[in-house]
């Protein structure tokens, strides 16, 4: 069974810590990337998601948010899912996309990563 609460580190060395999963499934943390759009001081920013409740077994899915307020004028969203090994070992797979600010509607074309 994945359990995603608890620290996780990513191929990036950025590191996200999920300290709060309630039985609903909701939970909160925090995410500190080493990877910045405007190539500063990384920074911790919070994140909240959800995770599908599948019952004693089963890898589940989850989606959370991550707002880079202190930073950066950007949100990014993350959809993934919680594999386990024959050794026991947890693994998340994710998938992201990231929304930046821009000035105009015509510039929204590049917006999204």
């Amino acid at each position: 069974q994945c359990q995603l609460n608890g620290l996780w580190r990513n191929d990036q060395d950025s590191l996200m810590e999920i300290s709060v999963l309630r039985d609903n499934g909701d939970f909160q943390g925090q995410y500190l990337t080493r990877v910045t759009l405007s190539g500063g001081c990384a920074q911790i920013s919070p994140l909240r998601g959800a995770q599908q409740q599948l019952g004693e077994e089963g890898w589940p899915t989850f989606a959370f948010t991550v707002r880079w307020d202190k930073f950066s004028n950007a949100t990014t969203a993350f959809v993934g899912q919680c594999f386990v090994d024959a050794g026991g070992k947890e693994t998340l797979s994710t998938t992201w996309l990231l929304r930046e600010a821009v000035g105009s509607l015509e510039e929204d074309w590049k917006a999204t990563r």
